[in-house]
């Protein structure tokens, strides 16, 4: 395997080349973990990966609680399946606990104010309530609990990480929090090791060929951690040396013999490159800055035969859904024909009435 066939295995595996989920809740757990900042974004991450899904059948999945937002692995936004909310959380949430205190310092958000906060809101939640952030900043107002200045994101975020809440049933066009005790009832709880092992076998069976330091980009783990959980699960994976690199994979993945033309329209944050460390097998360097900022933010890309050529952004006109368009380079008629297809893929998926391009 070449370094420019890295990333179109990585499109075979992430399930984007074809699919075999029908539901969004299997998918979500293949994959282990959708980064979510981006809500809609992330909604067509997971549309895109199941067959002839829609956004309201993610919209369905996510109000049953079949998968669940909250923060996991980083200290992000992800949507994870609701059977594995627990040991993920027990994994990660200690981590991403260290990494908040010193924004929580300089907010003066305190242990103690964080105790009464998540009392509070278990409390408020308990009563089988679905609430919205502005409700439940009411509540802690009204508490003496301050919320301004980016603080009720600390407080919500800390009542995630402790495993009290998580997404609840959309209100209107609003997210909602609930009691995570009652949207997933049942615990399955794994030691550290079994956790590890777990979360290794998802990373590099649904992302592979992929290194060690780009699972531990992704996991949040420490590189010693990773190291372990991939020891763990070697003996079920295969690994090739390229570039003087070692990545592991799933086996028994082949590459097509034949190759044809492929253009895809992937999501901000998407999971084709944001969970890999070393994104040079799909992202060249020199367009590296025209795809993420400095500071974190991966924009839509448009991925021709495994490669990022361009952005894309999208915008809704009454019922009719508008795509605009950005190639690094001139595109050729075929990109232009396939790009085509794409758009009646997403326009399937947001059920929108027609759809025009800029």
């Amino acid at each position: 395997m070449r370094l420019q066939d890295i990333a179109i295995a990585r499109l075979i595996v992430q399930q984007i080349t074809s699919t075999r989920f029908t539901k969004a809740t299997d998918l979500v757990a293949y994959m282990g973990a959708i980064q979510s900042q981006d809500y809609a974004m992330a909604k067509w991450a997971i549309g895109l990966r199941v067959q002839s899904c829609t956004e309201k059948d993610v919209d369905k999945e996510l109000d049953k609680g079949t998968i669940l937002r909250t923060h996991v692995l980083r200290p992000t936004w992800h949507i994870v399946a609701a059977k594995d909310i627990y040991w993920m959380l027990a994994l990660s949430a200690p981590k991403i606990k260290a990494l908040m205190q010193t924004n929580n310092r300089q907010l003066e958000l305190t242990e103690k104010i964080f105790y009464k906060s998540n009392s509070i809101i278990e409390k408020e939640l308990g009563k089988g309530k679905h609430l919205t952030r502005e409700a439940l900043a009411a509540v802690l107002e009204n508490a003496k609990i301050a919320t301004h200045s980016n603080r009720l994101a600390h407080l919500l975020e800390r009542a995630e990480l402790e495993g009290i809440t998580c997404s609840g049933k959309t209100d209107g066009s609003k997210k909602t929090y609930a009691l995570l005790s009652h949207r997933v009832p049942k615990k399955i709880l794994l030691n550290k090791e079994e956790s590890l092992a777990r979360l290794a076998g998802i990373y590099f069976t649904s992302r592979g060929p992929a290194t060690v330091e780009d699972f531990r980009w992704w996991s949040g783990l420490t590189l010693t951690e990773a190291r372990q959980g991939l020891e763990l699960v070697k003996a079920d994976l295969v690994n090739e040396k390229i570039t003087d690199k070692q990545y592991w994979m799933r086996p028994g993945l082949s590459l097509p013999a034949r190759r044809s033309s492929s253009v895809f329209l992937l999501p901000a944050f998407d999971e084709f490159t944001i969970s890999y460390k070393d994104r040079t097998a799909s992202l060249p360097t020199a367009h590296n800055k025209k795809a993420l900022t400095a500071n974190g933010i991966f924009f839509p890309v448009i991925v021709v035969n495994g490669q990022v050529t361009g952005l894309w952004k999208r915008s809704f006109q009454k019922e009719a859904i508008q795509v605009t368009t950005q190639f690094f380079e001139p595109p050729g008629k075929l990109t232009d024909s396939l790009l085509k297809k794409q758009f009646k893929r997403l326009q399937q998926f947001v059920e929108a009435t027609s759809i025009l391009h800029t």
